[in-house]
């Protein structure tokens, strides 16, 4: 029963449900911290033990390490975090931004990941209301911020969150959440088409490979999200965005042509404008 009551309030009252998902976003927030540093190391023993085990040479011996396992430590001095120096930015701004044990500085990434992941979810529950669409949104969220800095630091986008992310838009829609099951099917699957055939066009074109195919799969998962109406306007974005960045730092930061420029944090740049304005950008190009 207390459980209802609660949801009942938060129903009835706007500013609390606001404030509320922007708490949880604050939280999820640095738990998304976790996930971008753990899940490409994860990734990385997986591939090793996989290539020892096809190759006939015995696993050697190690610590188990996972989302929750062992304890976050400093990686300068390995002081063992506690939970005190754990709460979401407010921490971070009592410690200075340095380790307590050896003032080694501490990344503002990791307060950064916080508010945004805060903002975001907190913008989602105005924007919807009380409703499936804002937890929906959550979701998508901080799944796309997790991509983000994941493929920022690693060039990499992890079947791990793209593939449930693109099995949980489906199944959403099978009762009309953002669009209706066949616009998100038929979304999924272009959205891996459209550049699966652009990559193959320009490694032809090339011989090099222009993106990887986890970004054909956050395509894809987009496309099931939001149909394949919303489709153009997440690869123009995207395609805009990207342009616009990689001159820029081709300019100011003298960043090599040839060295390559992450596109997921671009794509969910773009799952990000469709989530809150979707149907401005279809009204667009569809007229509806």
């Amino acid at each position: 029963m207390p459980d209802f009551v609660l949801l009942d309030v938060l129903r009835d009252s706007p500013a609390l449900f606001i404030t509320s998902s922007v708490l949880l976003g604050l939280m999820v927030g640095s738990f998304i911290n976790v996930v971008i540093h753990r899940l490409p190391r994860m990734m990385e023993l997986a591939w090793q033990a996989e290539r020892l085990e096809a190759e006939g040479k015995p696993q050697p011996e190690q610590i188990r390490y996972n989302l929750v396992t062992p304890r976050s430590r400093c990686p300068h001095c390995q002081h063992a975090i506690t939970a005190i120096e754990n709460i979401p930015v407010v921490s971070y701004l009592f410690l200075g931004g340095k380790c307590r044990q050896c003032k080694a500085p501490i990344s503002p990434r990791y307060p950064l990941v916080e508010i945004l992941a805060a903002t975001l979810s907190g913008l989602a529950s105005w924007h919807f209301g009380y409703s499936s669409l804002a937890v929906a949104s959550w979701l998508i969220i901080f799944a796309l911020i997790a991509l983000t800095f994941i493929d920022l630091d690693t060039h990499l986008l992890p079947d791990d969150i793209t593939l449930p992310l693109l099995w949980a838009g489906l199944l959403f829609n099978l009762s009309h959440g953002f669009t209706d099951i066949t616009s998100a099917v038929t979304g999924a699957a272009a959205g891996y088409l459209v550049l699966w055939s652009v990559y193959w066009l320009f490694k032809l074109a090339t011989g090099k490979e222009g993106m990887g195919y986890g970004d054909f799969k956050l395509l894809a998962a987009l496309g099931a999200w939001f149909g394949w109406q919303l489709l153009p306007a997440v690869i123009l974005l995207s395609s805009v965005a990207g342009s616009i960045i990689g001159i820029g730092l081709i300019v100011l930061t003298k960043h090599g042509r040839e060295t390559p420029i992450p596109f997921g944090p671009y794509l969910a740049l773009g799952g990000i404008a469709a989530l809150f304005f979707g149907k401005q950008l279809s009204q667009l190009y569809l007229g509806g």
